[in-house]
């Protein structure tokens, strides 16, 4: 199991998904990734997310919370309140190119979650995040130094805390239908 790190939150082209893309339309078609590193390695994750999620998961990293709590600091929130306590995420599993996780909880607690929402979730409750050997064979890249920093530059730069790229991200959520990103299933 090792120990992963929030890089940061990127736009990435749905043809780099898709291995060409096979959307209609004739713009262009972004999805957000979030890119988690080995704090003791060079193995990187790419893990596909939501645009709800990448919104939360940026907000934390920039310390920015909208005046009502997003999901993920409800759910803090009410675990807490319940006398329970996460220690870790977990990211256990890769099957299909989805990524699989858990949520571990005093007592041996585990609850299955979506590693957005997981990865969310601990940035909020500072906790650490990890994955398991299995999923850093089947879909970790191992990046060189210089590679690393960069992509951490570029995040960064991408989920930095100004305000303008805030905004350029809203205006991309405002910009885009389901039909962009096809069926999720």
């Amino acid at each position: 199991m090792s120990e992963m790190r929030v890089v940061g939150v990127l736009a990435v082209d749905d043809a780099t998904q898709q291995g060409g893309g096979s959307g209609a339309g004739s713009g262009e078609s972004r999805h957000p990734v979030v890119l988690l590193q080995e704090t003791e390695g060079n193995r990187c994750l790419q893990i596909w997310i939501g645009l709800a999620e990448a919104e939360a998961i940026a907000l934390e990293q920039q310390g920015r919370l909208p005046e009502r709590p997003l999901t993920h600091v409800l759910i803090s929130d009410v675990v807490s309140a319940l006398g329970r306590r996460l220690e870790r995420i977990e990211i256990t599993e890769v099957r299909g190119g989805t990524f699989y996780a858990d949520l571990v909880f005093d007592r041996g607690l585990r609850v299955s979650a979506r590693p957005s929402d997981s990865i969310a979730i601990a940035l909020h409750a500072d906790v650490p995040i990890h994955a398991t050997e299995g999923v850093l064979a089947d879909a970790g890249v191992v990046v060189e130094d210089d590679e690393a920093e960069e992509a951490a530059t570029t995040a960064s730069s991408a989920g930095g805390a100004d305000e303008d790229e805030v905004d350029r991200f809203r205006a991309f959520l405002d910009n885009i239908s389901p039909e962009d990103f096809g069926r999720s299933g």
